[in-house]
């Protein structure tokens, strides 16, 4: 109950023991294709370019900033965690230029300072954020930032590694342009693939660039003729079969629950851990109303041993929680309600194990 990898249901295990075939046999293919099809119900979108990438989901992000942004170009970043930073990090390696917008650690990021900086700017092409923050629990307003983008003429790019399956994020309604994930979190998938989508005004401007991608592995403009067209594919790499397996059960699984039902269960699990932890005068980090309802960020209560608590967790009930990140590191815990994981039988072992460990 850590935030993430979370755990995988006995079905996707099963899944990625089914026998290896080749990444262009076409079972495989026809495979390839439903995923694509899973992956737009889950991000609610009809992008023709949506895929999973062969790689985790800090492989999304940088495959999103190479193809997008080039050198010279001012990208808006909004920071207020640790993945907000590595997205700094992603344009000044590329040779573009970031303008931050810095919130508090545990806040949502804040608009209006977002919408400043981009009159401040008029010469911005690309608005990026986190819309669910790993390290501080914090969700931000996706539909309000990315309608700043699109009156400004910018393009978003948008971090949903947190939040695809445990909350609501329409990337269509919303006019969400790029917009990565990761297998590990909601979709509880094992890790190393990365969910993406492109709408058609990103992939207009990867196929207009000036400049190469300067990753040859990460140039969607190489992976497009793999993941989409009818009949033969052409060669790329070779596909992480195996997990792809595992993760079209897992989507299969999302379809079948219903996407609005499992944002639905995951507040309802969130629900029952945040009036457990009150019982046990726990405050969590963010404030109700920018809350995840997947990544519990919550204080260390006074004269609890960090590192104790959490090795008596993993030991005494084999249940593992995160430590905290960042400004938070030594001062919060991470709790995950993600996906499979999001049972009313693990709230209740989590709320009863961490009481025994606080004891002790």
């Amino acid at each position: 109950m850590g935030p993430g990898p979370s755990d995988v249901s006995p079905e996707v295990l099963a899944a990625l023991s089914r026998p290896t075939i080749g990444h262009l046999d076409p079972l495989f293919v026809g495979m390839m294709d439903e995923v694509k099809a899973l992956l737009q119900y889950a991000f609610q979108t009809k992008n023709e370019f949506t895929i999973a990438l062969s790689a985790p989901g800090s492989a999304g992000m940088e495959a999103c900033f190479v193809n997008l942004v080039e050198a010279g170009q001012k990208v808006i970043v909004c920071r207020n965690g640790v993945f907000g930073d590595r997205m700094i990090q992603n344009v000044t390696r590329i040779g573009a230029e970031a303008i931050v917008v810095d919130s508090p650690w545990g806040r949502a990021v804040e608009v209006d300072k977002v919408e400043q900086a981009l009159i401040d700017n008029p010469d911005a092409k690309f608005v990026a954020f986190v819309h669910a923050e790993t390290s501080t629990g914090a969700v931000s307003d996706a539909k309000a930032l990315c309608a700043l983008a699109q009156k400004h003429d910018c393009l978003s790019i948008v971090d949903a590694v947190t939040s695809l399956g445990g909350i609501e994020l329409k990337v269509d309604d919303w006019g969400i342009d790029a917009i990565y994930s990761g297998s590990q979190k909601c979709l509880s998938c094992v890790p190393g693939l990365s969910p993406l989508s492109f709408s058609d005004k990103a992939v207009n401007v990867i196929k207009n660039r000036k400049t190469v991608v300067q990753s040859w592995f990460l140039d969607q403009s190489l992976v497009m003729s793999y993941w989409s067209g009818e009949g033969k594919r052409s060669y790329h790499h070779t596909a992480p079969v195996n997990s792809l397996y595992g993760l079209h059960e897992s989507l299969v699984q999302l379809h079948n629950e219903g996407i609005e039902n499992s944002w639905a269960r995951h507040q309802k699990q969130h629900d029952a851990l945040a009036k457990g932890l009150e019982k046990l005068g726990i405050k969590f980090i963010v404030p109700k109303e920018e809350r995840l309802p997947q990544l519990n960020a919550i204080y260390i209560p006074d004269g609890a041993d960090d590192a104790k608590v959490r090795d008596y967790l993993l030991n005494h009930y084999n249940l593992e929680i995160g430590a905290g990140l960042g400004e938070l590191a030594g001062k919060a815990w991470r709790i995950g309600t993600m996906g499979y994981g999001a049972r009313s039988e693990n709230i209740a072992l989590c709320l009863s194990a961490l009481e025994d460990a606080l004891n002790q």
